[in-house]
């Protein structure tokens, strides 16, 4: 069976399968052994985050420190706070394929 990569809170993610395909999330929630939650701040609220398969995304490196802080903190995070994560990665992304 495929290994499954260990998702951690704050950690970015591509959604490789389903109907938000091809579009970034983060991590908002883990569900032993192999669901997350993710959320967008867009579509895909805090309070309503998608329930997820593993084998479903794709985990990125990146993890948002702002966003782990803020789960710790209060337990929430605010879906502009998911909005701005999201939108800084996607722009680092595009701007070292540009220089590649």
């Amino acid at each position: 069976m495929k290994d499954i990569p260990t998702p951690v809170l704050g950690q970015l993610v591509k959604v490789i399968q389903g109907r938000d395909e091809g579009t970034y999330a983060v991590i908002i929630g883990i569900e032993e052994p192999r669901f997350v939650f993710i959320a967008d701040g867009d579509k895909r609220k805090f309070d309503q985050p998608k329930r997820k398969n593993m084998l479903h995304v794709e985990l990125q490196q990146a993890i948002s420190h702002e966003v782990v802080d803020s789960l710790k903190d209060s337990g929430r995070v605010t879906n502009s706070k998911l909005r701005y994560v999201i939108e800084n990665y996607t722009k680092q992304l595009s701007a070292a394929n540009v220089e590649e």
